[in-house]
């Protein structure tokens, strides 16, 4: 998923680090609810394992919230942080039902039913049509993720904390990036996390929808390497 943003953070000297979630990738699918803590803790005893006590942290969607709650947890350990497409809010009562059918269903189904509904939502329609190296890499991504841990990570959403009390809490520098035309979290939403961060920017990629990182890449990545720059030249 990252794979435009290894290339050219690599180019720019950086070190990336990007671990599959629990449930997803090549990393070991544990049956049942897999909360947002519980995946932020994953990470930290990650970073330990590598011997890193803090880093820059880039999340996007569900990544954007466990995030938060790596945030919320172990804040000394976060020296920036990137939320893309992110929704701090809690889960809603109509949201909570809907994730734990659809877990039901992809225990059931399996990914592919699933990433064909949404593969339109998660891009906008015009770049799955524009850009079909992208929509395929994308659905190639959410066939092959595991049914047992997406709809462990669907359970644990769907009992996701509230993280909007946490946002004024935030001291690391923040960057809020989201897509133009994003329907899962929209522009409105990133612009009332600002108000929230005291020391955030917001940044909108034109023509994107909820994967900026992959239907803009060069945009996005611009925009990731200036904040990350201007973090690094405030903390020096």
């Amino acid at each position: 998923m990252w794979e435009p943003q290894v290339r050219a953070l690599a180019g720019r000297g950086y070190r990336t680090i990007v671990p599959d979630l629990r449930g997803y990738g090549r990393s070991t699918v544990v049956p049942g609810v897999t909360s947002m803590d519980t995946l932020a803790r994953d990470l930290a005893a990650f970073l330990d394992h590598l011997e890193l006590d803090v880093v820059n942290v880039v999340g996007l969607s569900m990544g954007g919230q466990v995030a938060l709650e790596l945030y919320r947890l172990f804040p000394d350990r976060v020296d920036s942080l990137t939320l893309a497409a992110t929704n701090p809010m809690p889960e809603t009562e109509q949201g909570r039902l809907s994730r734990k059918r659809m877990a039901a269903r992809l225990r059931e189904e399996g990914m592919r039913g699933y990433t064909d509904e949404m593969l339109v939502g998660m891009m906008t329609a015009e770049n799955v049509r524009g850009l079909p190296a992208v929509a395929d890499h994308v659905r190639a991504m959410m066939y092959a993720a595991p049914p047992e841990g997406a709809a462990a990570a669907q359970l644990g959403r769907a009992e996701r904390p509230d993280h909007t009390l946490l946002l004024k809490r935030i001291s690391a520098p923040t960057l809020l990036v989201v897509g133009q035309h994003d329907g899962f979290t929209p522009p409105e939403g990133a612009e009332l996390m600002h108000v929230q961060v005291p020391d955030s920017v917001v940044e909108i990629i034109e023509g994107a929808g909820h994967l900026p990182n992959l239907e803009r890449p060069d945009r996005f990545n611009e925009v990731l390497r200036r904040f990350l720059e201007q973090a690094r030249n405030r903390t020096r």
